[in-house]
């Protein structure tokens, strides 16, 4: 890969991770409640999910996932499920307060996390976009690979803990009772519509 196709990689990557979406707010939300070092449990999950794209796009099997309309509809759906679950039970715990949360351990972070971002199909498109654009099919994979998989992943991280920090900042302010309450309900919301907006996508003739 030349410098310059890596550096059109690495803007593109940096515009795929940085726009808010169901891993950012789970991110913030865990920040929130857990503190930011716990909660590197939950951007582990997404370097995970992340790694395990980056092989199978590799691999050209998110480009098989992507041409099944069944298996990308199931998915969706699935998806969509999943999200408004999340929204749902996170607006009913936001009633609780930050410093009585019930403790998770570092295997639940993770794993949520790690789901959150799995089931999003547009997790799928994005890394066979990535793939599609950006690997050329004369260089040996893995030779490319090299330098992609490095640098996706070093840009998500960076992406990921920002959006933790973040998340962790809000929970140190003294919001009060009420705008803890708001804080979270509107990070549980946002939950709620991205599956729903998901939902709507898989209905026949949209998405």
């Amino acid at each position: 890969m030349s410098f310059e196709a890596w550096t059109v990689f690495a803007l593109f990557w940096v515009l795929f991770v940085t726009s808010p979406g169901p891993n950012a707010v789970n991110c913030i939300q865990n920040g929130m409640t857990f503190g930011f070092f716990r909660s590197l449990w939950g951007v582990l999950g997404i370097l995970t999910q992340a790694l395990l794209f980056l092989v199978l796009s590799a691999a050209g099997i998110t480009a098989l996932i992507a041409a099944s309309p069944t298996g990308f509809l199931i998915a969706k759906i699935v998806g969509a499920g999943f999200l408004i679950f999340t929204g749902i039970r996170n607006w009913i715990a936001a009633r609780k307060p930050l410093a009585g949360a019930s403790p998770a351990n570092g295997r639940s972070i993770y794993g949520r996390a790690f789901m959150v971002a799995t089931i999003n199909p547009k997790s799928v498109a994005g890394y066979l976009a990535a793939f599609s654009q950006f690997v050329q099919p004369d260089v040996p994979i893995m030779a490319q690979m090299s330098a992609i998989v490095p640098t996706a992943l070093t840009i998500t991280a960076l992406s990921y803990c920002g959006y933790t920090a973040l998340g962790a900042f809000l929970g140190r302010l003294a919001l009060g009772a009420v705008g803890n309450l708001i804080v979270r309900r509107v990070l549980a919301l946002c939950f709620v519509v991205y599956g729903v907006l998901l939902g709507a996508s898989a209905l026949p003739g949209r998405g």
